[in-house]
């Protein structure tokens, strides 16, 4: 299951999504046309769609292995970025431009900090 396992999606601002196209990370399938990476927009992009994009890279794809999520979209769908446990795909929340990284939002961090009994 793992060997399937071989791309990054991308849930994010258009800066931090262009800036990881440009990387080298994005990918649309042959076949169906489907993209491994959801632009987020403030005001237009409404909450079914990022749960739908979530839902879709976390359970419906096998061939995703990390997730990167901009924190300030997490907090839109944050429910479900907190109850997904699955160990595949790693879900890593991450800053953007105009949104600093606070470390007492990460699922994953406070996870960690549940296991060391913090």
């Amino acid at each position: 299951m793992a060997d399937e396992r071989n791309l990054i999606a991308v849930i994010a601002d258009e800066d931090t999504t262009t800036g990881l196209l440009l990387a080298g990370i994005g990918q649309v399938s042959k076949d169906t046309k489907e993209k491994n990476f959801v632009v987020y927009n403030e005001g237009k992009t409404t909450k079914p769609e990022l749960s739908d994009a979530f839902i879709n890279f976390t359970e419906k794809r096998s061939d995703i292995a990390i997730l990167l999520i901009n924190q300030h979209v997490a907090d839109q769908i944050r429910p479900l970025v907190d109850g997904f446990t699955n160990a595949f795909p790693a879900i890593l929340e991450i800053p953007s431009k105009d949104h600093p990284y606070d470390p007492e939002k990460d699922s994953v961090l406070r996870r960690v900090r549940r296991l060391f009994g913090e």
